[in-house]
């Protein structure tokens, strides 16, 4: 049987590696502590899980949900918006509704790139850019994160031949892995780069809220009031703790949203109608979930920096996201995916290796935030036993 070549840069996943490491580890008698995935672990809100359950008993929700159905949703994302950011949305042509905001970002590539056109990536970076990117059949060119630059692109190294072929960048912060949070004036260069070279801006937006310094990193239409070129991706997922609910939107240039929305229509419908009754509780309800959500990491985040500073392993304390990004000890400073494999299989600790996110990403592993801090604990006293 043949399949199609787009799928070769698939086929090789460090994720996967790490899974099956996981299972070894199981089977060897480890109990496993997963810092592994960003999958948080905290509940959902009860007036959201009852918005839904209200929903259920409702027969008008069952049946397929098309566009037009989900206009209440997108106001209340528009709604959002604006009261957050300022920014001016009209919820009929720049507002689309996804099943995460990851089938967004996959799926955007198949609505501007033809058969061998770039995509511009951040390196480290989400591996879901990538895939879309290879869907669609298309080149990427990877701009390296460093940190000496505070994980930022540098524009200005994009070689002339790989621009005169990009129609895309791609960009997310606050930042996974690194945990980088990007300021207004890189969003306007990134804009005005974009805008010269007619680039789409794409910015992926899943940490919006899970800021610790008390500022609110800016949206990239802050930066692109008038939508010339940029659109937006939120998923509701890490604000109120609604992964499993597979719900976000896009939000942005209304061209780039009809297209996406002409890629969707022909793999979709929608979620469920009484999931979207959730999702506008949770933008347009309390809030003091978000704010204690907040708190929960940043009380994790002190005690794993603690835990690792009294083992010797110092790391920077990260102002966002629900990760540390650590750079490994000698002698593993290049051996990230070894390091990984190694520590689970001895100990029972999971963690993402760097390399898994980008070339860039080699000689870090990133730790997700998921557990209480006396499990956090547990896993630092682990890993100082295997280092």
């Amino acid at each position: 049987m043949q399949f199609a070549r787009r799928l070769d840069p698939l086929r090789s996943n460090v994720f996967a590696d790490m899974d099956q490491a996981k299972a070894r580890a199981r089977t060897a008698g480890q109990e496993i502590i997963d810092l592994s995935l960003g999958s948080s672990d905290l509940p959902t809100q009860p007036h959201v899980l009852a918005a839904i359950a209200h929903s259920l008993t409702d027969p008008s929700t069952h049946g397929y949900l098309l566009f037009h159905g989900t206009r209440s949703f997108r106001e209340a994302a528009a709604a959002w918006y604006t009261a957050k950011f300022g920014i001016t949305v009209d919820p009929e042509t720049e507002v689309l509704p996804l099943i995460g905001s990851q089938e967004g970002t996959a799926h955007l590539p198949l609505a501007v790139l033809n058969p061998g056109d770039f995509a511009l990536l951040l390196d480290p970076g989400y591996p879901s850019h990538a895939g879309g990117v290879y869907l669609a059949s298309g080149q990427i060119y990877p701009m390296p994160l460093l940190a000496e630059q505070g994980f930022l692109p540098v524009f200005a190294d994009i070689p002339a031949p790989v621009l005169a072929q990009a129609r895309m960048m791609i960009l997310s912060y606050p930042h996974n892995p690194t945990t980088a949070v990007a300021p207004l004036s890189f969003f306007q260069e990134a804009v005005v780069f974009c805008q010269q070279h007619n680039l789409v801006l794409v910015h992926d937006f899943p940490y919006a809220d899970l800021v610790f310094d008390g500022s609110q990193p800016p949206s990239v239409l802050q930066a692109d009031s008038e939508k010339t070129v940029s659109i937006e991706f939120f998923t509701l997922s890490k604000s109120y703790n609604m992964g499993g609910f597979r719900v976000g939107y896009a939000i942005g240039n209304a061209e780039l949203i009809r297209a996406l929305r002409q890629v969707k229509a022909s793999v979709d419908f929608n979620q469920y109608r009484g999931i979207l009754n959730g999702a506008i509780a949770a933008l347009s309800g309390p809030q003091a979930g978000v704010q204690t959500m907040i708190e929960t990491f940043r009380r994790r985040r002190d005690a794993f920096i603690t835990a690792l500073h009294a083992i010797g392993w110092e790391v920077p304390v990260p102002t966002a996201t629900m990760y540390i990004w650590a750079k490994l000890p000698a002698p593993w400073s290049q051996r990230s995916v070894e390091f990984s494999t190694r520590l689970v299989e001895s100990t029972g600790v999971a963690v993402s290796p760097g390399a898994g996110f980008g070339k860039s990403g080699e000689g870090y592993v990133r730790f997700a935030l998921v557990h209480e801090p006396p499990v956090l604990e547990a896993a630092v006293r682990k890993i100082a036993q295997f280092l």
